[in-house]
């Protein structure tokens, strides 16, 4: 049974191929039936029940021909190598095999009276036709070899790439949680000395905010209401952090919530521009989120930190490559002497 394993588009293809040979290798006795005179020339005592035998006999014998190359270039086994050498072979097998189908049908009409073509130009042209047919054979069998092994092919290049993307998209974000976390502990470490209720509260919403960031998303996006639910309790742990001294304006209409976001993007730009910019009592920080377009920027003035080592960007780029891997399309990054902005674009 392994033998027959074959796909159902092979099947049909091969059937139908079938079909046209039949019909095709016998277009000259059809032509003579239309045309009694001619055929009487060509093809004398031609009759019906004689084409239609020959064609059903035909038909019958290309399919077992078919079978025939299924076994030998192993079709059922789509890893297997099929070699040249292999397909000549099987080319002459085919041809051989032809040839004594069509000898086994003569024998059968000799001895037990099927009806057959019995004219001397059917019996001239039948090693013409056996050779036609093992090349039908043979090459529709070996070109959907090679079809099917370069879909195959085709398939798992595409499963490796996928599982890249993954891999590559897994370990950018997996960078991002850590500054996250160590900024909030330090800050729940400072309010359960000082303020223990604050403290509860603050906990309360960190495990909201780790619970996001841990959440297992196949898809690797969220909607923007879904992100924008997340940044207003990151917004509760930074505000009980910095107090007045950092302040949000936040304007997104909603015709906009449901688009789509990679996962703590927003939130990461927010982190990106506390984290380089100058909170203070003297340079309060203003961060504003709104749509521009069919986009989402993230604005601020830029109070760069006196004492703000050289950065490495690595959340800005992380979150690009993010863009590029998940949408194929990028984030937009403008900044002048006094402003930074991030536009994100809404899929």
């Amino acid at each position: 049974m392994k033998l027959f394993h074959i796909h159902k588009r092979f099947l049909l293809m091969m059937n139908a191929i079938s079909i046209l040979v039949a019909f095709l290798m016998h277009l000259p006795e059809l032509i003579a039936l239309s045309e009694p005179e001619a055929g009487s020339r060509l093809f004398p005592d031609v009759h019906w029940a004689n084409v239609s035998y020959e064609i059903l006999f035909t038909y019958l014998s290309t399919v077992l021909l078919f079978f025939l190359n299924i076994g030998m270039m192993r079709l059922n086994k789509p890893t297997a190598e099929l070699s040249w050498r292999r397909v000549a072979v099987t080319f002459v097998v085919t041809l051989v095999a032809c040839n004594l189908l069509g000898k086994g049908f003569v024998y059968a009409h000799e001895h037990f009276g099927v009806p057959a073509i019995t004219a001397m130009l059917h019996h001239y042209l039948h090693p013409l036709r056996d050779i036609l047919i093992a090349c039908i054979v043979t090459g529709t069998s070996y070109l959907d070899h090679q079809s099917r092994r370069s879909q195959r092919m085709l398939l798992e290049n595409e499963q490796l790439r996928t599982e890249n993307l993954v891999n590559q998209y897994e370990a950018l974000k997996s960078q991002l949680n850590p500054h996250m976390l160590f900024n909030s502990l330090n800050t729940l470490y400072s309010l359960i000395r000082e303020s223990p209720d604050k403290a509860q509260n603050y906990l309360q919403e960190l495990s909201r905010v780790m619970r996001y960031t841990l959440h297992d998303n196949q898809t690797h996006t969220v909607t923007l209401r879904e992100e924008m639910d997340f940044v207003q309790s990151y917004i509760y742990l930074l505000q009980m952090r910095y107090e007045d001294n950092l302040h949000f304006d936040i304007d997104i209409p909603q015709v906009l919530m449901q688009r789509q976001v990679p996962l703590m993007a927003v939130q990461m730009l927010v982190e990106n521009a506390v984290k380089h910019n100058e909170i203070s009592n003297r340079n309060p920080l203003t961060i504003r989120i709104g749509a521009e377009g069919d986009g989402l920027c993230v604005s601020n003035r830029l109070q760069p930190k006196l004492t703000d080592s050289s950065s490495t960007c690595i959340g800005l780029a992380n979150l690009s490559k993010r863009y590029r891997l998940l949408f194929g399309r990028d984030i937009t990054i403008e900044e002048s002497e006094k402003n930074f902005k991030v536009t994100l674009p809404l899929i």
